[in-house]
């Protein structure tokens, strides 16, 4: 029978939220028994909080890749600065609020910020990145044709999580997450994860991702950590490197 895994992960690590993910990350250290997550690290933030300007905290990202998190490259600024129509319309407007930088990007530009966050990440921690996560994990055609070429081990959407050279699935189920920015995004994000507590139970690998936002909203600390518990019990706290084995 397969081994049944459970993945965590911090998102939007950068200067601009160095509080918040100390935050977090000390929440999944004890809940979790140690920095066994993935940190999702944006190099320069809304084009605000450039990570090459920071010394203080590349050291510390070197810190943590050292103790064994692993690190992903998250977009670029993560904001979303294209038009969009049709089906990508409607997924920037309710999916997230302006966050979905990589939906719109022409392959040549999505490619150059992939090689650019690579470069800026692994130079600031010294070790290889675990892979790629788009922000707010929305990819467009020009997006998921750079993944492909991108030489990346992973990427991951709320529904899954590939290889992208080959398109090999590795994991499947959705990601249990939260919402902070609104009171009804909040209360549908605390239903969700309170189901998803009992229903993904028979799932073989499970993710829970956590954002900066959350640390303001007391009832979201509570669920991840309720869910965080539930989820993780009879489980090994795994890494996303582990699915490639």
């Amino acid at each position: 029978m397969p081994e049944k895994l459970f993945l965590a992960s911090i998102h939007d690590v950068g200067p601009r939220f160095e509080r918040e993910v100390d935050h977090l990350a000390a929440l999944l250290t004890g809940l979790l028994g140690g920095p066994r997550f993935a940190m999702l690290v944006v190099p320069d933030h809304w084009g605000e909080a450039p990570l090459a300007a920071a010394p203080a905290f590349r050291r510390r990202l070197r810190g943590w890749a050292e103790e064994g998190v692993e690190m992903f490259v998250h977009g670029w600024f993560h904001r979303d600065r294209a038009e969009h129509r049709g089906l990508a319309g409607l997924k920037a407007r309710h999916m997230t609020a302006r966050e979905g930088e990589f939906l719109g990007l022409a392959e040549a530009e999505a490619a150059r910020r992939m090689a650019d966050g690579r470069a800026l990440i692994e130079d600031a921690t010294g070790q290889a990145v675990a892979g790629f996560v788009a922000p707010a994990w929305l990819y467009g055609e020009g997006a998921r044709a750079a993944l492909a070429n991108s030489g990346f081990a992973l990427a991951e959407d709320h529904l899954r999580v590939w290889q992208p050279a080959s398109g090999r699935v590795l994991a499947r189920g959705p990601v249990v997450t939260w919402a902070s920015r609104s009171r009804p995004r909040q209360l549908s994000s605390l239903a969700f994860a309170a189901l998803a507590r009992r229903a993904l139970r028979p799932t073989r690998v499970v993710r829970l991702a956590v954002h900066p936002g959350d640390t303001g909203v007391p009832a979201l600390l509570a669920s991840i950590a309720a869910t965080g518990s539930a989820l993780a019990k009879g489980r090994r706290i795994a890494q996303y490197r582990d699915l490639l084995a």
